[in-house]
């Protein structure tokens, strides 16, 4: 199946340039997308052009990765209501790197396909501002980069100087990569399309050259809520540090079943007949989210690994009821607070452990899980108290240091879905 097929079918397409389909057809394109190294990782917002990026090279074409360390200090306007802060060279040498390394977790920069990274720095570090405006800004009249979208829609509020050449000189990016690389294509989302029709048309004006761009839809969920973004409002990263692997697993197995289909194409590799397999059983069994549990799955081992997958369904399996002592002893600190995130906690000194403490003690008077000990007294007896997913036979117990998880913690479980965490300070 060829670049654009593949696309159509995934439902990746949501402009393009008459006569792209057709330069496509052949093997052997080369194509980009570009990322503003604006912060240390890429989020899941990022994944429209990095899929893009993926299946250009799947299709026997050569994929470039612009990170924009010289736009980047500028800012992109579209789809911002306000001029972002200007970020330091150092720190965009820095956010710069760490893309780089994510972004070699999907393509392969290897062969006749081999992927390649590049810096629009590199040549606009150097570049007189009177030579860029005679050489390339008399190209473009202000009439023809008002009309755009990005800057239309910041007009009435008000834009810089310095973000209404963002658009310039992204162009100018296409064009440096058209002269130099043979590039011909550029991708993105579908608020990029002015910017990228921009860099054709420069293309055609200086080097008299052909070139197109192709744009994908932007993603929403099926609630209105923007993509990319937990349901607390948090970013979901790529980097680990930021965003745990349990929390990015959490974030795909809670997906809605009306946009689980849409993800599964924009964002795995997994082919129409086992999307449609998956589509089926899940029509048969929702209960099971197969559909869900699919993307969870492939989503976690590429961004992450597959040891951090099953840490992450382990995790999952704690709150269900399955998770046992020797599970939360496997767990990492991250994952443990990411799984009882909300849950009350309460804190004891840990020179409260050394002689041990009754473990009526610590589910009342130490904690307050219990309103009072009669009530603990009464629950144990009904096998209704867990600690650290065992249950408690033995009223007279005595929790020691032994009962601590990564060293500090202690958890409560009362019932089915009563928790506390207890920290040992």
């Amino acid at each position: 199946m060829g670049f654009i097929e593949e696309l159509r079918w995934r439902g990746m397409i949501q402009g393009m340039t008459p006569g792209a389909a057709g330069k496509l057809e052949k093997n052997g394109c080369v194509g980009y997308a570009g990322f503003d190294p604006t912060a240390p990782s890429l989020h899941i917002g990022h994944l429209i052009p990095v899929m893009l990026l993926v299946h250009f090279q799947r299709s026997g074409n050569r994929p470039i990765a612009l990170v924009g360390g010289a736009t980047g200090m500028i800012g992109d306007p579209s789809g911002k209501s306000e001029e972002r802060s200007l970020l330091p060279i150092e720190t965009i040498r820095h956010n710069q790197e760490c893309i780089r390394r994510q972004l070699e977790r999907f393509l392969d920069f290897r062969g006749s396909t081999a992927a390649e990274i590049v810096n629009n720095y590199d040549w606009f570090a150097e570049m007189r501002f009177l030579d860029f405006l005679r050489d390339t800004g008399k190209h473009l009249t202000v009439n023809y980069l008002v009309a755009k979208d990005s800057v239309k829609g910041r007009w009435g509020s008000g834009i810089s100087f310095t973000e209404f050449s963002y658009q310039l000189l992204q162009a100018y990016d296409f064009l440096w990569l058209y002269t130099n690389k043979n590039c011909v294509l550029q991708m993105g989302g579908s608020d990029q399309w002015g910017n990228i029709t921009s860099g054709a048309e420069l293309i055609r004006r200086v080097a008299g050259g052909e070139a197109h761009a192709l744009t994908c839809p932007l993603l929403t969920g099926s609630d209105g809520r923007k993509f990319g973004k937990s349901e607390g409002g948090e970013i979901v990263w790529l980097d680990p540090a930021r965003t745990s692997p349990y929390k990015f697993y959490q974030y795909w197995l809670n997906c809605t079943d009306d946009d689980a289909p849409k993800l599964l194409r924009m964002f795995t590799l997994l082919p129409l007949e086992e999307i449609l397999r998956l589509e089926a059983f899940h029509a048969e069994k929702p209960h099971e989210r197969p559909m869900q549990k699919a993307l969870a799955e492939e989503m976690t081992v590429r961004i992450h690994s597959k040891q951090d997958y099953r840490s992450a369904l382990e995790a999952s399996e704690i709150l269900f009821g399955k998770g046992t002592t020797e599970t939360l002893r496997r767990l990492p600190e991250k994952d443990f607070l990411a799984v009882f995130e909300g849950v009350p906690q309460a804190d004891i000194a840990k020179s409260a452990l050394e002689a041990g403490m009754p473990v009526i003690d610590l589910v009342s008077g130490r904690t307050k899980f219990f309103a009072s000990r009669g009530e603990a007294k009464r629950m144990i007896q009904q096998g209704g108290l867990s600690v650290n997913k065992e249950k408690i036979t033995d009223e007279n117990l005595t929790i020691t240091r032994e009962h601590l998880l990564n060293g500090r913690y202690i958890l409560l479980q009362k019932g089915k879905k009563a928790y506390c965490v207890v920290k040992v300070i």
